[in-house]
């Protein structure tokens, strides 16, 4: 990483967890964990074709201060962050420099169906 990030989004970290749903089985409810102030920058792209037709899909950067490994503040794979209506379900998560000062989770936002 040759410049420091842009730490201007407010994000919200969640996690899953499941639930029973009253009627004998289970539905996922988010938790949120805190607060993370995060840089997005669009990533790789590519179009498949659907039964519908083109399809793009569009990864996104979301750069974050690093935290520990083991801290309930440090992103995973099965989280996502939440901005508003918006939803970013994380991929990966990788530290983005020596220093381990910041971690890169590459997400994809969820549009709602």
């Amino acid at each position: 990483m040759s410049r420091a990030p842009l730490l201007t989004r407010a994000l919200v970290l969640e996690a899953p967890q499941t639930v029973p749903d009253g009627a004998g089985g289970f539905a996922t409810e988010w938790t949120p964990l805190g607060t993370h102030w995060a840089e997005i920058r669009a990533g790789a792209a590519r179009e498949r074709l659907t039964a519908l037709g083109p399809s793009g899909q569009v990864t996104l950067r979301i750069t974050v201060r690093a935290a520990p490994q083991g801290s309930d503040r440090r992103p995973r794979p099965d989280q996502r962050f939440r901005e508003g209506a918006r939803i970013f379900t994380i991929l990966a998560v990788a530290e983005a420099d020596a220093q381990g000062r910041y971690l890169i989770c590459t997400a994809r936002e969820e549009v709602p169906a």
